[in-house]
């Protein structure tokens, strides 16, 4: 593929941090029109965002660093900041995004589910547009095999190994994640009780990650049987199911007045 798209005054281009900008811009028009839409100020959207994406960069990297090659870091301590490389494991950057929403909205005094509800479609559509990122950089490839839609790289820059037909991972997951955005957005103005869409989300991503990994070639395995990334696809799945049936029993209908909490009114 092309991990650089061009090169100006010496410096390169490269398409991973260009659609990783890309899915960041798209994930905050969206994001602002849907707060819009819910009734709650889209500066709140532009303010997080600002801190998600820097939390999100840092969370991803350190789980990458962590679980993908350790030994390779230590030797090269320098290479943990090149992120323009590729190396930004999703789900690295979900944990800590959900940790900066929960702090956004206690700062804000939002309801938290309210809030993740009016992000989730921005969320995926970003993780969709950040597997093409994926796609043209050769990070997240697939195992070897020899069916008629494999991708081969020979770009000696891609990430991915060398004149090995491979299982197309990248676009395996673009294609899940387009479709868990077309669900979700379809249904964002159906839900009965806040938190619905964000968990619907949960659940889909673990799953549609789980069947990925499957067909990944760089994943690191517990056992030799599972992966550390479909162990946590399902504690996600669990979770987000668990909380659904949760928040479906209790019956809390969807926020008025953008997802303000109510304050407590004491008796005199």
């Amino acid at each position: 593929m092309y991990p650089i798209l061009f090169k100006i005054f010496g410096f390169e281009i490269r398409a991973y941090g260009v659609m990783i900008a890309i899915a960041a811009i798209a994930g905050t028009i969206l994001g602002a029109r849907e707060a819009k839409r819910r009734g709650l100020n889209p500066d709140l959207v532009y303010d997080f965002v600002f801190y998600a994406i820097l939390a999100a960069i840092i969370g991803s990297r350190i789980y990458y660093v962590l679980f993908f090659d350790p030994a390779y870091f230590i030797k090269n301590p320098l290479e943990m900041f090149a992120i323009w490389k590729g190396g930004l494991a999703i789900h690295g950057g979900l944990i800590a995004g959900l940790l900066t929403a929960i702090w956004f909205t206690k700062k804000h005094k939002l309801s938290f589910w309210f809030f993740t509800d009016t992000v989730t479609p921005s969320v995926i559509l970003g993780q969709a547009i950040g597997r093409g990122a994926c796609t043209l950089n050769g990070c997240s490839y697939g195992k070897s095999t020899n069916l008629p839609w494999a991708i081969t790289f020979t770009n000696p820059d891609a990430a991915a190994p060398l004149g090995i037909p491979l299982h197309p991972t990248q676009l395996y997951e673009l294609i899940l994640d387009l479709a868990i955005f077309a669900m979700v957005f379809l249904l964002r103005k159906k839900i009965k009780f806040n938190g619905q869409l964000f968990l619907i989300y949960g659940m889909a991503y673990g799953i549609a990650r789980f069947i990925v990994e499957g067909f990944r070639g760089d994943q690191l395995t517990i056992g030799g049987y599972i992966s550390t990334a479909q162990t946590i696809s399902i504690v996600i799945f669990i979770i987000s199911l668990m909380l659904y049936l949760y928040l479906k029993k209790g019956g809390a209908p969807v926020s008025p007045k953008g997802g303000l909490k109510k304050k407590k009114v004491t008796a005199h």
